[in-house]
């Protein structure tokens, strides 16, 4: 199953949002885009184009933008909201909580730009907290996908999905290895490769360095499954226990902070339901820096050769 994964392209993530945006425009005449002066940046040019009536600039004022979208909900809109990561949550987090989670309004959040394959922005851009912030409030569902193709497929799906959804996606060109038809449903993982030594559990961009990771694990003879959890929230339970009770031991990949990220929705999992040995790639409580993307996931140990060195590491704790 490992060597059917094909890589078919490459294309940023973003770009898969704005593709899906124009796809959506084109739907459903109730989606309308909201951006906060970075429309260029979110790729919504194909959009704005074709549905000026459907888009609002509402400049670098991301709290007004998200009130805005809150409003919008009442008349039956389904408006998605577009900016950096950073911008998109930590800005704006009173607003989302009051305004978007708590009344349960229908706002889609699209954040781009999110953790350190950012790359040369720096540190105050590349937020690496963005996914506990989110996944903390009650109701808001939580989506990470992993290449261009799926985050169309995912940009589609929550136009259909009835509350407050958190998307986030990237900046770097990244290999395309799912197909473009593959159905995106959300809460339920999408199994990539089968194995029996160790689990893998990515989301975003990690999950091609987690297959990265699996093949050099397959070179020494490790068997390694590797699970996409592209929706951190309401994650997929029966997935992850379904795979722990073959594996016994398990890796997490992300783009995040290995606090509040999908590591500790996973633990969460294990320890209700099967307490085995996991083992946590992400950055360890830390703030990133200026720098290529690829060199600071190497930096920050983010890359395959960590990934598989963390599983060598929990499948020998599952003798320990």
């Amino acid at each position: 199953m490992l060597d059917s994964i094909q890589v078919t392209g490459q294309k940023d993530t973003r770009s898969g949002f704005g593709d899906g945006m124009f796809e959506l425009g084109q739907k459903n005449p109730n989606v309308v885009a909201l951006t906060a002066d970075l429309a260029g940046s979110l790729k919504l040019n194909a959009f704005i184009k074709a549905f000026p009536d459907r888009f609002i600039q509402c400049g670098i004022a991301e709290a007004n933008m998200m009130g805005i979208a809150a409003g919008l909900t009442i008349g039956g809109k389904i408006p998605f909201t577009t900016t950096f990561a950073n911008f998109s949550t930590g800005r704006v987090y009173d607003q989302i909580r009051q305004s978007i989670a708590y009344a349960g309004k229908n706002v889609k959040i699209c954040a781009s730009h999110a953790g350190l394959t950012l790359g040369e922005d720096g540190a105050t851009h590349q937020i690496l907290e963005d996914i506990g912030l989110m996944k903390m409030l009650p109701g808001m569902t939580v989506i990470v996908p992993c290449d261009y193709n799926q985050t169309k497929a995912a940009t589609l799906a929550i136009a259909d999905h009835e509350g407050p959804v958190y998307l986030r996606f990237g900046r770097p060109v990244w290999p395309i290895f799912t197909p473009a038809d593959a159905p995106f449903e959300i809460g339920k993982a999408q199994l990539l490769a089968e194995g029996s030594d160790v689990s893998i559990f990515a989301c975003g961009h990690l999950v091609w360095i987690a297959i990265e990771a699996a093949q050099l694990l397959k070179e020494k003879g490790i068997s390694a499954e590797v699970i996409n959890i592209h929706t951190i929230k309401p994650i997929d339970k029966e997935a992850i226990v379904h795979s722990l009770s073959k594996t016994r031991c398990a890796v997490t990949a992300e783009e995040h902070n290995v606090i509040g990220g999908l590591g500790d929705s996973i633990a969460q999992v294990a320890a209700a339901a099967l307490p085995v040995p996991i083992e946590m790639i992400g950055t360890q409580d830390t703030f990133g820096e200026s720098g290529k993307p690829l060199e600071l996931l190497k930096k920050y140990g983010l890359d395959a050769a960590h990934i598989a060195a963390a599983a060598e590491k929990a499948i020998s704790r599952k003798s320990a």
